[in-house]
């Protein structure tokens, strides 16, 4: 092991970096609950931004929720880091392959936790935080078709998005995720439910990651990218379908349930 590995490995063994890193994914599953509130909203007939951004808005629209959201932002940014650290040296319980994808996992999503941590920052000093998921898929999806061949890159990148969503469905499925916990670690009942509720959260997870790729296949294949988009719009093209209230609700008690799962994996999760 190199100079560079040994101390990228001390930090995350580490007692701080394993306190601030678990209060950050602690954090992550404080959006998701909200992010399931707001898709509660849309469920019955609010117009609300059922995204991360719309979720910190939400958390940051009362003085208290000012300092809340602070801290959400700051716990978003060390579960990044956390994340980062994680890739770099940890997954030892598992080996070749697996800790491979395990390790690139994490570092992807390193960097989509510490990008929301600094919108939910912009949000907080008022500079906007940028644009909602939608507009930032079809911005996306916009200079995508620009490229020689755009319409087909536009179609893998949602067949690599479409294979994220299988991938979280399977995780949850088969509770994969519990390879990653010490679940002696919590209480005798959070013992019993951690696996349950894991699995509906990851299953709900799956059902809108496969959404948002079906929509950006849609553009690419339209060769519009008007008709691509995130989260929001994923949540809500399920609130338009036959009996789509209750999918709707189906789904955002599953991100309710991935935020819960967020604190019981904080607590447990393996070093």
């Amino acid at each position: 092991m190199n100079r560079t590995e040994a101390t990228a490995e001390r930090g995350e063994k580490s007692n701080t970096a394993q306190v601030l890193g678990r209060a950050g994914m602690a954090c992550y599953g404080v959006v998701h609950l909200v992010i399931a509130y707001l898709a509660l909203q849309v469920a019955f007939g609010d117009s609300e931004q059922a995204d991360q951004k719309g979720a910190l808005q939400q958390i940051g629209s009362t003085a208290f929720g000012q300092v809340l959201l602070w801290v959400v932002a700051v716990g978003l940014i060390l579960f990044g880091l956390w994340q980062f650290l994680m890739a770099a040296t940890g997954y030892e319980w598992v080996s070749g392959g697996k800790r491979t994808r395990k390790r690139i996992g994490a570092a992807a999503r390193g960097v989509v936790v510490i990008l929301l941590g600094i919108t939910a920052i912009r949000i907080a000093t008022g500079s906007g935080g940028g644009g909602s998921s939608n507009q930032k898929q079809q911005e996306f999806t916009a200079e995508l078709l620009k490229l020689p061949a755009g319409p087909a890159l536009v179609v893998i990148a949602a067949a690599a998005i479409l294979g994220v969503a299988i991938a979280a469905g399977v995780k949850g499925a088969k509770k994969k995720f519990l390879q990653d916990l010490n679940t002696s670690e919590l209480p005798g009942k959070a013992q019993r439910w951690i696996g349950t509720i894991g699995t509906i959260g990851y299953l709900a997870k799956g059902v809108v990651l496969a959404i948002v790729a079906i929509l950006l296949a849609i553009a690419g294949f339209t060769a519009d990218p008007n008709k691509a988009g995130g989260l929001d719009a994923a949540l809500k093209t399920l609130s338009a379908q036959p009996f789509g209230t209750v999918l709707l609700i189906v789904v955002a008690l599953g991100l309710a349930a991935f935020g819960v799962y967020c604190f019981g994996a904080a607590r447990s999760h393996k070093r």
